[in-house]
């Protein structure tokens, strides 16, 4: 069901209004001809439940910097 779709989505997005920004953005571009959107929001929730957290993310990228320039 989509509503678990979106609980495993906030995981990875803590505000609701920017899950709904984001998956319009991401279902605009993702969405293909001759399919229902339905399927492609879907499929963007799941990708949202599946994928790494913004900030944990950025967090990876700073200490990468950071260990760089320690050496």
């Amino acid at each position: 069901m989509r509503s678990d779709l979106i609980f495993g989505a906030l995981n990875h997005v803590t505000n609701r209004y920017e899950l709904c920004q984001l998956a319009s953005k991401a279902t605009r571009k993702l969405h293909k001809p001759n399919t229902r959107v339905q399927d492609t929001t879907n499929e963007v929730f799941d990708r949202f439940k599946d994928t790494i957290p913004m900030d944990a993310a950025s967090e990876t990228v700073v200490d990468s910097l950071d260990e760089r320039r320690a050496a």
